[in-house]
């Protein structure tokens, strides 16, 4: 009887033990708690998730995701969460221990890896990686959609209608975006439709596009440039007649500087077309702070520029 009597005192306690630890909701409000590397997936998952989903993101306005390295708190947001998504294809090439410790804790998604690999393309600097850039193809992005809808279901297959009802939504939304864009685009001379940036994150969007795209550096802002990659620029830009090259939000504007004022001593004139997100979207809670208003504001400032 008194051990009865003593196993009925401590049960309490041992039940108040089992919430305190992994078992316990990681919110009270019921929401799934999602950390993102890059604000582009965390947009997606905001509009797919909508009411269902914290949506947090490790990398802000301005951050270079190539030379990003996590710090204490971003390895406790995602302890924290109960679903990680990230791009994948080296993208956060300074993360990847950190993601394969976390798939065997929880789930995390590569959304960029589920685009089929026929639609990519190789690094022309390292062709064992394929270029990790897919969100300025939105028919490539929709995948990412895709794979954010599956790993939401996957988590909390409850909600699963809202999640698919929310993705064909916003699918619908990039159908509209898609068509506005390659309408801007014919604005500009074919002659002109050359894109000259500072490292070479816009290949996809070239493709969908139709524009030549130039980078001083590679896919990744950890590549090197010189001199003769200066000198290449500055050739095409007086062969062709452009009048305009871009800086990136992510990306320091030296080297763009550099080409400008290469071609002036060449007797060239060519300006600032204005600055692009490529790896980064804007600050939050402002338009290009969406990956839609991020999109809209680059495909405007390359056709105010160049047409």
């Amino acid at each position: 009887m008194k051990k009865l009597m003593f196993v009925l005192f401590l049960l309490p306690v041992l039940l108040l033990g089992c919430q305190s630890g992994d078992a316990q909701p990681k919110n009270e409000d019921g929401k799934v708690e999602v950390v993102t590397t890059i604000a582009q997936i965390g947009d997606v998952v905001k509009n797919v998730g909508g009411e269902h989903v914290n949506v947090e993101s490790l990398m802000g306005p301005g951050t270079d995701p190539h030379l990003y390295k996590p710090v204490s708190s971003d390895i406790e947001k995602m302890d924290q969460a109960e679903v990680i998504f990230y791009n994948g294809h080296h993208l956060e090439g300074q993360m990847n221990s950190v993601f394969k410790k976390m798939k065997k804790q929880k789930p995390t998604y590569p959304v960029a890896e589920a685009v089929p690999e026929e639609m990519m393309d190789a690094d022309p600097e390292n062709p064992e990686i394929y270029d990790p850039h897919v969100w300025f193809d939105i028919e490539m992005w929709k995948y990412a959609v895709d794979e954010v809808t599956k790993g939401l279901i996957e988590y909390d297959p409850d909600n699963k209608e809202t999640y698919e009802k929310n993705a064909e939504a916003y699918k619908k939304e990039l159908d509209e975006l898609n068509a506005y864009a390659k309408k801007r685009i014919e604005e500009i001379p074919e002659q002109s439709r050359v894109l000259v940036t500072a490292h070479d994150a816009f290949h996809y969007f070239g493709k969908a596009y139709g524009l030549e795209v130039k980078g001083l550096q590679g896919l990744s802002t950890e590549s090197e440039y010189g001199l003769n990659d200066i000198e290449r620029i500055i050739n095409t830009l007086t062969e062709r007649d452009v009048k305009a090259v871009f800086v990136e939000s992510s990306v320091s504007d030296r080297s763009i500087n550099a080409v400008v004022e290469g071609a002036k001593k060449q007797g060239h004139e060519v300006n600032i077309g204005g600055e692009l997100y490529s790896d980064a979207m804007g600050p939050k809670d402002t338009e290009e702070g969406t990956y839609i208003g991020m999109f809209r504001h680059n495909i405007d400032t390359i056709v105010e520029a160049l047409k």
